[in-house]
């Protein structure tokens, strides 16, 4: 018979779905980090929120700091609710019972408050001082074992922090139902946050390491994408409708448009019109069809700017509701919590066009390259049952569409079509070429094209070997 656990929902942006749900209802916990990484943070946030679900928590300090340095740290972050604090969660110091009585009577100590107060979660922090106070590794599982069946018994959930590195084969590691590691590294001259649940007891979390921010709102963790969504979530489908790239002579060579729900990657070097080309599909959106510009170059500013010279009225596209613009500058990121403003962003505005100017931007936002390729499919994919016609741009080094044929090929074959944007050289001058690579399931006229800009109001196509068409196809 299938049992379904109790869980706790911790109110932490991203910490349930990595624990696979939520810590269990009276389990116990290690939190694991070294100085720094945001554990009695991340306790404190859990606490909060919890006696904001009308729990109570208590509080235990094993350390020599007093508790007004902590309450002065914790006052700057948002969860923080001082009404809380002595009613619903009570902090202790029993820095002085460890050190002169020693284990057994802290743990004495500890169940008569928890009976007193109705603990439901016991929050203990300095469990290094714990350790430290015994020679026997048998007396510290002894503690912690006691501890923990006192807890479960009562419903109490327990969470030990520890900036020691403790191992799979220490006493506390053995006991304990999951384990939570904080780590804080260095890569190149940028710090990074990452967590892992190294132990969960019973439950099915995500494994791997996930990214995590600590701001004024406290810690949000952001679960790798490709673990998360390893299969989209929702209902794919293929529909046969098309849907208009904004270039009419193009759709004609690809019978109608882009194939709807689908994902295109308009590939080419700087300056061949990759973002032009971004642009004349997002002016095609409605209010009842929105659209969204997700870049990391242009601000919002100089890419109303470069509409504008397309003939493209970006500021009324917006205050009609048809179009959000959102920019992340290409500086320090973190490639998860982009996927996630990303899809969140579709989800709220029902986005149906969708424009990723820089794929770049997540690629660079990586810490560990390898992953990119799986991050991207579990992106696309996701889209694309989100019901979303994707256009995203990457900038290559080659001019030659001939030659982007074979650039990437991991990467470009998750895309459902591809198109190729060039800069070709004739008569001492560069023009802009495109030629459609790829068009999955579907029949395209494969002939290299010259795209041509001559003012603000039209945009051209035509064969390379053939006359300039006048009539404009915008």
């Amino acid at each position: 018979m299938h049992q379904t656990l109790t869980r706790l929902h911790s109110d932490v942006p991203g910490l349930d779905p990595i624990l696979g749900g939520g810590l269990i209802s009276g389990s116990a916990y290690i939190l694991q980090g070294r100085p720094g990484a945001g554990k009695t943070i991340l306790a404190n946030q859990i606490a909060f929120a919890q006696a904001k679900q009308g729990g109570k928590v208590l509080y235990i300090t094993l350390l020599a700091e007093s508790h007004d340095r902590l309450f002065q740290s914790l006052s700057a972050l948002a969860f923080y609710n001082p009404e809380h604090v002595g009613s619903d969660v009570t902090y202790l110091s029993l820095f002085r019972t460890l050190r002169v009585d020693g284990l057994s009577a802290l743990v004495d100590l500890l169940r008569k408050e928890m009976a007193r107060q109705g603990t439901t979660m016991l929050i203990l922090d300095g469990l290094l001082n714990a350790r430290e106070s015994t020679h026997s590794s048998l007396d510290v599982k002894a503690f912690v074992a006691e501890l923990q069946g006192h807890a479960a018994f009562s419903g109490c959930t327990v969470l030990f922090l520890t900036s020691a590195r403790i191992d799979e084969s220490s006493p506390e590691h053995t006991m304990v139902d999951g384990v939570l590691q904080l780590e804080e590294e260095l890569f190149g001259s940028r710090t990074v946050r990452r967590m892992r649940v190294s132990k969960s007891r019973g439950s099915a979390s995500l494994g791997g390491l996930h990214h995590y921010e600590i701001s004024d709102a406290g810690i949000t963790v952001f679960p790798r994408l490709e673990s998360l969504y390893g299969r989209p979530v929702g209902q794919d489908h293929a529909p046969s409708e098309r849907v208009s790239s904004g270039v009419d002579e193009l759709d004609i060579r690809i019978k109608g448009g882009l194939p709807a729900f689908s994902a295109t990657a308009v590939v080419g070097p700087g300056g061949s019109g990759k973002t032009s080309f971004g642009l004349n599909f997002l002016r095609l959106a409605t209010p009842e069809e929105p659209a969204l510009h997700f870049g990391f170059y242009e601000t919002p500013a100089r890419l109303a700017s470069k509409a504008a010279a397309l003939g493209i009225d970006m500021d009324a596209l917006v205050a009609s509701g048809a179009l959000t613009v959102l920019w992340n500058p290409l500086t320090e990121n973190v490639i998860d919590s982009l996927a996630y403003q990303l899809l969140d962003a579709v989800r709220a505005r029902k986005v149906r066009r969708l424009v990723i100017d820089g794929l770049a931007g997540f690629e660079r936002a990586s810490v560990d390259s390898h992953r990119f390729t799986e991050f991207l499919a579990a992106l696309t994919n996701q889209l694309r049952v989100m019901d979303v016609t994707t256009v995203c741009t990457w900038e290559t080094k080659e001019l030659s569409a001939t030659t982007m044929n074979t650039a990437s090929p991991e990467a470009l074959s998750l895309f459902d079509n591809v198109i190729g944007m060039q800069l070709e050289e004739a008569d001492d001058a560069l023009y802009q070429g495109m030629k459609v690579i790829k068009i999955r399931d579907s029949a395209f006229a494969p002939a290299l094209t010259k795209l041509i800009i001559p003012d603000a109001t039209s945009v051209l196509i035509r064969d390379a070997s053939a006359a300039v068409s006048d009539k404009p196809s915008l």
